[in-house]
């Protein structure tokens, strides 16, 4: 069955398993998505400069150049949509792949529906236009946040955020004073194929902290509600 929304989305798929990435395509083009394939680093690269992916697919575990190293030759050019390919239980693998700069990761071995899913969701994050909150917050004599131009400004000096990153912020500052849980920001941020991912909002929490916070073991912005979520400080009723 052909999926319309996705006729004209591209997949750059990278792995050294041919088998794999022949299987990988069949299912995605009875998906409605169109595939690019890579056996190696170098041919990701080149394919990323010539085919111009929306997404790309792409394994950790591959001689000579392996996925960490295109993951950073991709970021160093754009914000191309990247999913990993980790084997089971490579933890390390995904948190690296994530502080890289990936947007989602999926464990070998998977099920296309899962593959397809997760392909999804990041390609409608990678597209969603931000809501209705826009222009330029004051939070205080450190942080200001721009989101008519997607920029953050720490003591004078713009912060680089990752997409994933100012997703995070933007609904959090969004909500200022108000608890988000943790489901609430799984949905906002990843979408709903994600309410088995908590850790992803730690993750993003811990990152962002780093970023913005002056002591991130003692935030002052992005506040901890023990048991329930996340809240940005009410810097509405701290200016006033």
């Amino acid at each position: 069955m052909m999926a319309e929304p996705n006729a004209k989305k591209k997949i750059l798929v990278v792995d050294d398993e041919k088998g794999l990435v022949r299987i990988i395509r069949l299912n995605l083009e009875q998906d409605g998505f169109e595939v690019v394939e890579a056996n190696n680093g170098a041919q990701a690269i080149d394919k990323l400069r010539t085919a111009l992916p929306d997404l790309v697919l792409l394994d950790v575990m591959m001689p000579d150049m392996d996925g960490f190293t295109v993951l950073e030759r991709i970021r160093e050019v754009g914000s191309t949509p990247v999913i990993m390919l980790t084997a089971k239980g490579e933890e390390d693998d995904r948190v690296r792949g994530l502080e890289l700069g990936a947007d989602d990761y999926v464990t070998k071995p998977f099920s296309p529906r899962e593959l397809t899913s997760r392909i999804r969701a990041v390609l409608r994050r990678s597209s969603m236009a931000e809501e209705d909150e826009t222009g330029k917050i004051v939070v205080d004599d450190r942080l200001t946040i721009d989101f008519d131009r997607h920029e953050v400004w720490v003591e004078g000096e713009l912060i680089k955020l990752r997409p994933t990153e100012y997703r995070l912020l933007y609904h959090l500052v969004k909500n200022a004073g108000w608890v988000l849980t943790h489901d609430q920001i799984l949905t906002k941020v990843w979408g709903y194929e994600y309410e088995d991912e908590p850790h992803y909002v730690r993750l993003y929490i811990n990152y962002l902290r780093k970023k913005l916070e002056k002591d991130p073991a003692n935030p002052q912005y992005i506040l901890t509600e023990r048991g329930v979520g996340y809240r940005f400080v009410d810097y509405k009723r701290e200016n006033r």
